[in-house]
């Protein structure tokens, strides 16, 4: 069986987090009389913002407004919505606007108020109890062994070409793009984000790619002369790669745990959100292990504010049960740490979140629009498009609330 499953395309991924929502009836009745007291617990927890809500028995509250911040409309049609962000947190959150308990105009400004407020909100919108149990055991599932590491990027990366290439960029570049260099448009910001990365390792003259993608990076790097070794574990990617970028270019199937080798430099993007805390020294390893003495490893990554990484790595949230089984955020304090332990400089940090907020816009508008046209492939059914569109939704209010950002770093071999 592929990893689309036998229900249709992204079937596995829709069945990630279902275990978490068990139990739900007689929970309901349990909490009969409590949700006022939820609200009250989000409403002191909201330290900037305001959540317009209209509630189930048709009345309107308003929870915060202490201070400016995001003011997002929630209509709440189901009280079970409730219950399911108390025991699942996110996951469930998500399984209530599946089942259609809350909805809202731009649910964007809601994830975003509810980044910017996670440290005063605390636990309220975590998973708990036996389902906090639940998801960290199912994310345990996913870890990233060598084989591990296969079927989760297959369950992602391999649900095709045609269906990425409906709502990417035309270089198919499915990480941030940098805007913040004035493009106008994403294609443009996407050829500057290889160009910032390029930059990094400028002058190498052998390149190791770690996670390839479809090979925008790779053949950038190509294209001024260096001789680039370019290595992922997706099929479609690989296959996609090898037929648009056919030349110098060697690319590989093969787990960076396996490479080899002395190089110049080391590219990676993006890549090592898909590694999981565990494996983060070896990730590392193998960065020290294959750059030449002075040889410059570029790497962007995604990390969640420290402050918020305890709470966020003792459970697990809605994208790493439905999106990207194994995926695990960065904690920069940590990667520093790992850096400076195998003699690595970390160097030239620039953050630019706002970007990424843009970039999943626009792909989101894509996507939509390739949905309204009947552009996706056959096998996707409107429950994957939905989720596939909660996924944007979610990843966007996260960098627009503060609590997530994206960077770039040069690390460089003492």
């Amino acid at each position: 069986m592929t990893a689309q499953g036998q229900n249709g395309r992204g079937a596995a991924l829709i069945a990630g987090g279902k275990p978490i929502g068990i139990g739900l009836p007689w929970l309901a009745r349990i909490w009969a009389g409590g949700f006022h007291k939820l609200l009250d617990r989000i409403d002191r927890g909201l330290a900037s913002g305001a959540i317009h809500a209209r509630l189930p028995d048709g009345t309107r509250r308003v929870l915060g407004g202490r201070a400016p911040g995001f003011e997002p409309v929630v209509e709440l049609h189901d009280w079970r919505a409730l219950v399911r962000l108390a025991t699942g947190g996110s996951i469930g959150w998500y399984q209530a606007w599946e089942a259609g308990e809350w909805s809202s105009p731009d649910p964007v400004p809601l994830f975003a108020l509810f980044m910017a407020n996670a440290e005063t909100l605390g636990g309220t919108a975590r998973a708990r109890g036996p389902w906090r149990m639940l998801a960290r055991g199912l994310h345990w599932l996913h870890r990233n062994s060598k084989a591990g590491s296969r079927r989760n990027i297959h369950a992602h990366y391999d649900l095709g070409n045609d269906f990425y290439a409906q709502w990417l960029d035309p270089a198919m570049v499915y990480s941030s793009a940098r805007f913040d260099s004035g493009a106008l448009d994403l294609p443009a910001a996407q050829q500057a984000k290889l160009a910032s990365i390029a930059e990094r390792v400028s002058g190498a003259e052998t390149v190791l790619e770690i996670g390839c993608g479809w090979g925008a990076l790779a053949a950038h790097l190509a294209g001024q002369g260096a001789a680039v070794t370019a290595i992922s574990l997706s099929d479609e990617q690989l296959d996609w790669a090898r037929a648009q970028h056919h030349g110098t270019i060697d690319f590989r199937k093969q787990d960076y745990r396996d490479v080899s080798g002395q190089y110049d430099g080391i590219v990676s993007v993006e890549m090592v959100e898909a590694v999981g805390r565990e494996y983060w020294g070896a990730y590392f390893d193998c960065l020290a292990r294959n750059l030449k003495p002075g040889g410059r490893a570029a790497i962007q990554y995604i990390a969640i504010r420290d402050a918020l990484f305890p709470a966020y790595a003792a459970s697990a949230d809605f994208i790493q049960a439905y999106v990207f089984p194994g995926g695990m955020l960065v904690s920069e304090a940590e990667f520093r740490l790992l850096a400076a332990q195998r003699g690595l400089d970390w160097t030239d940090q620039v953050d630019f979140p706002i970007d990424y907020a843009e970039t999943l816009r626009i792909w989101r508008e894509n996507f939509d629009a390739a949905v309204a046209d009947g552009r996706l492939p056959a096998g996707f059914d409107q429950r994957f498009a939905d989720l596939w569109r909660y996924y944007l939704m979610y990843c966007e209010g996260g960098f627009r609330g503060g609590g997530i950002t994206v960077a770039q770093v040069t690390l460089v071999k003492g």
